[in-house]
C-alpha cells in the first residue's frame, strides 16, 4: 500500500464511508477505490480535490505531507504581532492591474491568497468589487479589520487554495506571493479553474517564486514551497494575449534577514473562445 492509498483508507474509515460510498460520492467504481487503497494505482488529479473535500482535508494532508499545515502555521505565527507583517502598502502590480484596467465600471477582482489583505483593501477602495481568500484565519482577521478602518466592503472568507475552486465568473484574478505553495501536479488544473472563470476580456495578474542557482535563501529548503522553473508560468497563457511578462531579482528582508528572490511576472487578457 502506498502513501496515499494507506491515507484513503484511514480518512475513509475515520469518516466510516464503505468502499461503495466513497465511490459514488466521487463517481468512480468500488474497485478503483479498492486499487487505491492496496497501492495498484493513484487516483487522478482531478479527484484529487473531491477527496479532500469528502475526507475534510487538504491536498498535502491527502498525499502524505505535513507541510502545508507547518505553513500555515508559520504564518499565524507572523500575524499573531499587533502590526501588519507585511505592511499596508499595496504591491506595485496593484497598480498595473489599475493601469490596464480601470474601474470605470464595477469589475469583479478575486485575490488569491490575500494574506493581511493589503491589495485587497486598495482594490476595493479604489472601486473594484473584490472578493479575497486565505487560508490563515489571523491574516483574514487582520484584513477585515483593515477594511474596516478604510471603510470597505469585501467578502473575505477562508480557503486553502490547494483544495479550493473557483464556481463564479471574475474579470480580474490576482496572486501574488503565492503560488509557490502548488506542487507542480497542481499548476495546470488550477490555472485552468481560473482561466475558465474569467471574463472574455478579463485579466490575470499572478506572479511566481522561481528557481535559480545563484540565488539561494532559506526559503528554498523549507517544506512545502515549490518553486517554479523559469518561464513555466508564462506557458500556460499561450493562448491569452499576453500584456507584459517579465523576471527579476530582488532583495527581501522578511524574517529579519537579508536575501535575494528571483521572481517571474505576468499580466495577461483572456480572448474570446479561450476556456469557454
Amino acid at each position: 500500500m502506498n502513501r496515499i492509498g494507506k491515507n484513503i483508507y484511514s480518512l475513509r474509515k475515520k469518516q466510516g464511508l464503505t468502499q461503495e460510498e466513497l465511490a459514488q460520492l466521487i463517481n468512480v467504481s468500488f474497485q478503483a477505490i479498492s486499487k487505491w487503497e492496496n497501492g495498484n494505482s493513484t487516483p487522478d488529479i482531478s479527484t484529487l480535490p473531491l477527496l479532500a473535500n469528502i475526507f475534510h482535508c487538504n491536498i498535502d494532508a491527502l498525499l502524505g505531507y505535513p507541510a502545508e499545515q507547518q505553513k500555515i502555521m508559520d504564518y499565524e505565527e507572523r500575524y499573531k504581532s499587533a502590526g501588519y507583517y507585511w505592511g499596508k502598502q499595496p504591491s506595485n502590480m496593484c497598480y498595473e492591474v489599475m493601469k490596464i484596467c480601470p474601474p470605470q465600471k464595477p469589475l469583479r477582482l478575486l485575490d488569491v491568497a490575500c494574506g493581511e489583505g493589503k491589495n485587497a483593501v486598495f482594490f476595493a477602495r479604489n472601486g473594484y468589487t473584490v472578493t479575497a481568500f486565505d487560508a490563515v484565519a489571523l491574516g483574514l482577521d487582520k484584513a477585515r479589520r483593515l477594511a474596516d478602518q478604510v471603510g470597505v466592503e469585501i467578502n473575505f472568507f477562508q480557503a486553502n487554495m490547494l483544495d479550493f475552486r473557483i464556481d463564479n465568473e471574475f474579470d480580474i484574478i490576482f496572486c501574488s506571493g503565492a503560488l509557490h505553495y502548488i506542487p507542480q501536479n497542481l499548476r495546470k488544473e488550477l490555472l485552468e479553474n481560473y482561466q475558465k472563470h474569467t471574463a472574455v476580456g478579463g485579466l490575470h495578474a499572478l506572479n511566481v517564486f522561481v528557481r535559480k542557482p545563484f540565488v539561494k535563501n532559506l526559503s528554498d529548503w523549507k517544506e512545502g514551497r515549490y518553486k517554479w522553473a523559469s518561464g513555466e508560468l508564462f506557458t500556460h497563457y499561450a493562448d491569452w494575449l499576453i500584456l507584459s511578462c517579465g523576471e527579476h531579482i530582488f532583495d527581501c528582508m522578511s524574517g529579519g534577514t537579508p536575501h535575494k528572490h528571483c521572481m517571474d511576472t505576468i499580466y495577461a487578457l483572456k480572448q474570446a473562445g479561450e476556456n469557454q
